[in-house]
């Protein structure tokens, strides 16, 4: 059946997606306009005038950015990080989650008390950094991992996800002899699929993005993540306005690089792997946190 709109209905209509067009290339446009800067010669980027495409197309400015060992180093360190603290996290988070899901659990409401006062009480930045120090690991990768391997609001999310499960299974898989690891990882984790990568996207690009950890609390600068360096570049970046004269700037005006094409290569190198992992986990991100908060 076909149903008439009024012209009040259809200029409403025309207005939204005007306004909602309008406002996403607004939103992306930005990252568009990094893009083709870390594509453009540098040289011609500071004659002004690049908007939408390269006026003059090159790699230099990524093939420059790969000269440097830090960033290879920095992303191989920011890739393990972030796949080792999400793998751990979420094995961490889904047995505490299936443990406190557990009505018959002794002490349970203790420790949801426990882990959630936690959430509220902080010692600071001063009493943390001493903590890591005398743990030993502020000179270790550990640093990454260990700190933020437990997450209660990821917990509670999991958890009511495991709640609207319900016991039969849990009690039925008992009954047949499957121990409580076996229930968890081959019958809650494959049913808890969308939770599990709404939490796994919120854990990696916490990981990914992080650079406070980096830049305050590590003493050993051959462990830098990516997130870390990139800061550090863009604090920098006053500086680099500077007219230097000298082999290294002669070196880059001649292949076309300048120290802000250079600095839009790196932001394009350590932004683009979560800009793609994203819209895979998309679907997932929005259905685990539909499902959590109503059956909250």
């Amino acid at each position: 059946m076909v149903i008439n709109k009024s012209l009040g209905s259809k200029t409403f209509d025309v207005f939204n997606i005007v306004f909602l067009g309008l406002f996403g290339l607004l939103t992306i446009y930005p990252f568009w306009y990094i893009l083709i800067a870390s594509f453009n010669s540098g040289a011609d980027f500071l004659r002004g005038g690049v908007y939408f495409f390269p006026r003059v197309f090159t790699l230099n400015n990524y093939a420059e950015a790969f000269k440097s060992d830090q960033i290879v180093d920095a992303l191989m360190i920011s890739i393990q990080r972030t796949l080792y603290g999400t793998i751990l996290s979420l094995a961490f988070t889904c047995m505490f989650a299936y443990s406190l899901h557990i009505r018959t659990l002794p002490g349970r409401t203790f420790f949801v008390f426990y882990f959630f006062l936690t959430t509220m009480v902080s010692g600071g930045m001063i009493p943390y950094f001493l903590l890591l120090r005398d743990l030993g690991l502020t000179k270790s990768f550990q640093i990454f991992i260990w700190p933020t391997i437990f997450s209660f609001f990821n917990m509670i999310l999991m958890r009511t996800y495991f709640d609207g499960i319900g016991p039969s299974l849990r009690e039925s898989a008992i009954i047949d002899g499957a121990g409580e690891f076996r229930v968890l990882f081959q019958i809650y984790a494959p049913l808890s699929t969308p939770v599990i990568a709404t939490i796994a996207l919120f854990v990696g690009v916490g990981h990914w993005n992080d650079w406070f950890t980096g830049a305050y609390y590590l003493t050993n600068l051959k462990l830098m993540p990516a997130a870390t360096l990139l800061q550090k570049i863009l604090t920098e970046a006053t500086a680099s306005t500077r007219i230097e004269v000298g082999k290294e700037t002669l070196t880059r005006l001649q292949t076309g690089t300048t120290p802000q094409s250079l600095q839009m290569a790196f932001v394009m190198l350590l932004t683009m792997p979560i800009v793609v992992v994203y819209p895979f986990l998309q679907k997932y991100y929005v259905k685990g946190v539909m499902i959590g908060a109503i059956k909250g």
